[in-house]
């Protein structure tokens, strides 16, 4: 495959891109946020609980979820992306990952009463994050993921390396997945790597030497994710001191489409409010990250580490998505929770609870908002796959 220019990227990342949602019911949820956001934003989203103003993810499906290092090595299941983090209503993220289960549970020909039973026990791993109690206890990994961390724990840099770069001379490969790049993101990227900030950011992982000579070996437009295609993306070869080698994410950041609170006090710059959302949910990946200026965008930079996954649930039996459902809520519980004193989490559980009936621990509006949802994105999906089945297979 011939490479293509800066100029060409935008035509054909807009095809990869809807050729990627029309793969499943799941990959066009994924893709199409803004659907999401336009419901939430309506009647029907407005009638939502309302929860504490805290930082949320904004974006919380599957894929943006998995393993994550901190800077000393250890892995936990994380909250992953924040492209969308805003200061608004815990209830967002519940619902997008509760409509995320619900579209893989259908991608894996999950009959419907699996659907229900996964958001009962969401509901209930949600809560027992938010509890205060002295009896609490933190929930036990399912089997599903405990493979997928004990995978990247077994990850090295040489295996990174071996992903995404040619071994001979460390070199970032041109193909399917790095494009090259104009001479100005070319002069862009030396000229980033030699601000204080950025060699400070290179020495903080690994303990490196705060004096070590940092050298940008290459550099490649990079064609990564779904609903980010498009956008600014960058791999950055790094030598460290001439024996160490580690490759450095550069995204974009853009304006969030997710719902915030009104007079909340966030970051105005967009790079800025995303590593500041990374940083109150899931520090171990915020204290990897800066926020820069690059080419007159604002960017978001960090470190690759190995062990940095996403989860992929390509096909799920019943027993791990029923206990999938409860693990990851959560994880996106505990995210939430570390933001609010007990007085919150009491109260902000207290709501949950409202409007329920006795015999079911899934909420109405729980309920009710996902098969709207799910009725949408299905309608939506087919449509996407009309307009473009006769375009996808060039690309």
């Amino acid at each position: 495959m011939k490479t293509p220019s800066p100029d060409e990227r935008h035509e054909i990342l807009l095809a990869r891109r809807n050729k990627k949602m029309a793969l499943s019911p799941h990959a066009y949820m994924r893709g199409n946020t803004t659907q999401y956001y336009e419901w939430l934003h309506s009647q029907r989203g407005h009638a939502l609980p309302h929860g504490p103003s805290i930082w949320i993810c904004g974006d919380c499906h599957l894929g943006n979820i998995g393993p994550l290092a901190d800077t000393d090595g250890k892995v936990d299941m994380q909250i992953r992306d924040f492209d969308q983090t805003v200061i608004g209503n815990p209830a967002h993220d519940l619902l997008r990952l509760a409509l995320s289960l619900a579209t893989a549970a259908r991608d894996s020909n999950l009959p419907g009463i699996v659907t229900a039973h996964m958001l009962e026990h969401l509901i209930e791993g949600y809560e027992q994050a938010l509890d205060t109690s002295e009896e609490r206890v933190s929930m036990q990994k399912p089997d599903l993921v405990k493979i997928v961390i004990r995978g990247a724990l077994k990850r090295t840099w040489k295996k990174l390396a071996k992903e995404h770069v040619v071994n001979t001379r460390p070199k970032i490969p041109q193909g399917k997945r790095f494009w090259p790049l104009s001479k100005a993101e070319k002069n862009g990227i030396t000229q980033l790597f030699k601000k204080r900030e950025m060699l400070e950011l290179v020495t903080t992982l690994k303990s490196r030497d705060d004096d070590a000579k940092i050298e940008v070996l290459d550099a490649a437009y990079w064609v990564k994710g779904c609903s980010s295609l498009g956008l600014l993306r960058y791999a950055v070869l790094l030598s460290v001191g001439g024996d160490d080698y580690c490759i450095f994410d550069i995204k974009e950041a853009v304006h969030a489409i997710a719902p915030r609170y009104k007079h909340v006090s966030m970051p105005r710059d967009n790079a800025g409010r995303v590593v500041e959302g990374a940083y109150q949910m899931t520090p171990a990946l915020g204290e990897r990250m800066i926020a820069e200026r690059f080419l007159e965008h604002g960017v978001f930079i960090r470190e690759l580490l190995p062990q940095d996954l996403k989860l992929e649930l390509d096909q799920m039996s019943i027993e791990e998505a029923i206990r999938m459902s409860s693990y990851l809520a959560y994880v996106v519980g505990c995210a939430h929770a570390r933001q609010m004193d007990d007085g919150t989490r009491k109260s902000w559980h207290s709501e949950l609870k409202l409007n329920r009936s006795k015999s079911l621990a899934t909420p109405a509006w729980l309920w009710k908002s996902v098969v709207q949802l799910m009725a949408s994105h299905e309608a939506g999906y087919l449509e996407h796959c009309r307009k473009y089945a006769l375009r996808l297979d060039s690309y």
